[in-house]
């Protein structure tokens, strides 16, 4: 669903793009997955996203949108998140 798209800014100055729709699994998203309004209200802790819910989500899969490639040494890290 495209309602749940994260424009992530990171430390290298580079821009992403996630639908995170595939990742909002468990109960915990649920309520995200439903309320819209509180969907919005993600911000950026310590490097990953998090929902004032309690929910986050790995920053490894939003950065590289899994693990990290192999020759990867240090992913850059979050520092915004715009909602979509």
């Amino acid at each position: 669903m495209e309602a749940f798209r994260l424009r992530l800014k990171l430390t290298d100055g580079s821009v992403i793009e996630r639908n995170i729709a595939k990742l909002m699994i468990g109960p915990v998203f649920e309520a995200l997955k439903s309320n819209l309004d509180l969907f919005r209200q993600v911000k950026v802790e310590n490097g990953t996203v998090v929902w004032p819910n309690g929910a986050d989500l790995c920053p490894d899969v939003l950065i590289w949108g899994g693990a990290p490639p192999e020759k990867a040494t240090s992913p850059p890290k979050l520092l915004v998140s715009d909602k979509q």
